[in-house]
């Protein structure tokens, strides 16, 4: 028999629950698959879509392939951050994509909505500067010469602003759509559409982070290298770093809840402190990432590889959630120490690395 208090928790796990999952980011999913059939220049199969999302897959084909390789590109940097934590950003086989775990509004579905959004932009602008799409091309508007500086605008900018509003147009249109329906007024509560205002300021807040990194990238110019001027453009930042930047924000993310009469988000604690745009937050705690839950998509730790003397998140007390790990022996070989003999092949030594394996119970 369940105790009073572990029943009272799951209903109102339940309760937090609203289903607004972006299911646009199943696009990434495709694309990363590859034992996927489906055709990466069509929106078809990917579940859910709303009607501005499907209109830009119809009339617009070409930004088809640069959606999926925003969406691609979070979730894979998502899962790079996390996969030494309890919760690794694992994907499921439902259209939710992480599973039901971000229907929640907690930390993890405030980076998963930023880090997402955030791909889409730094897909579009490097899209443009390549010239794979129709709508944009090589950003060159920086022509001004910078004489104190001794550099000028030149060369190809990434197109971060195209990026940006690509994002706002197609990211964030499941949060818009329906909005005008008398149905959907009548059925939207409080805790609705404080989960909308959550995911529309994330997905800002990703696309901030890519455009507070951009950089000015130059080269040099003049007689045997004599750097006499320097040709300068915009350059958006390594998706590594845009990674790093917004874990950084989850780890500072702030707990939210919604003003009704004015519709915008504020702090639960220091109400008068005002929610920067480039603040992470969200609206409900984490649940328990131990113990698998089929129904939220967690797979818990059990069997995860861990490190027994790290001091990270990965450090097996900590990942096993108290639980003990198993050590098993592994004996590793490997070929090293490689060498090309001319002419024309490659000599190599074995190596034997025996070491110590440990994962969770």
């Amino acid at each position: 028999m369940k105790r009073p208090y572990l029943v009272v928790c799951t209903l109102l796990l339940s309760l937090c629950q609203d289903r607004t999952t972006a299911s646009w980011m199943w696009m990434g999913i495709s694309a990363l698959s590859t034992r996927s059939n489906g055709n990466l220049t069509t929106c078809g199969g990917v579940p859910d879509l709303s009607s501005q999302q499907r209109n830009v897959c119809e009339n617009k084909p070409d930004l088809i392939p640069t959606l999926r390789q925003g969406a691609s590109l979070g979730i894979s940097e998502c899962q790079k951050q996390f996969e030494k934590e309890r919760w690794n950003c694992s994907t499921t086989n439902s259209s939710s994509v992480f599973g039901e775990v971000i229907n929640i509004g907690n930390r993890e579905a405030a980076f998963v909505y930023a880090i997402t959004s955030a791909g889409v932009v730094q897909a579009a602008s490097r899209s443009c500067r390549l010239g794979h799409l129709a709508e944009c091309a090589c950003e060159t508007r920086r022509k001004r010469t910078q004489p104190a500086r001794g550099w000028e605008w030149g060369g190809c900018n990434d197109d971060i602003n195209f990026g940006i509003q690509l994002s706002k147009m197609f990211v964030d249109a499941p949060e818009y759509s329906s909005r005008g329906s008398v149905v959907d007024r009548k059925m939207r509560s409080r805790k609705r559409a404080s989960r909308y205002l959550m995911n529309l300021h994330n997905n800002e807040a990703g696309r901030l982070a890519v455009q507070s990194l951009v950089s000015n990238e130059c080269r040099c110019h003049g007689v045997s290298g004599s750097c006499a001027v320097k040709t300068c453009w915009k350059t958006a930042p390594s998706f590594a770093k845009v990674g790093d930047a917004l874990k950084a924000k989850y780890n500072d993310a702030v707990e939210a809840m919604v003003i009704k009469k004015k519709r915008r988000l504020r702090r639960k604690e220091n109400k008068r402190v005002r929610i920067s745009r480039d603040t992470l937050v969200y609206l409900n705690h984490s649940p328990n990432y131990c113990t698998p839950n089929a129904k939220l998509g967690i797979l818990g730790t059990s069997g995860r590889v861990c490190n027994k003397t790290s001091q990270g998140r990965d450090r097996c007390d900590d990942l096993c959630c108290g639980g003990g790990y198993n050590t098993q022996v592994v004996r590793e070989v490997n070929r090293c120490q490689c060498k090309f003999v001319w002419c024309c092949y490659v000599t190599c030594k074995t190596c034997v690395r025996i070491y110590d394996r440990h994962t969770c119970k």
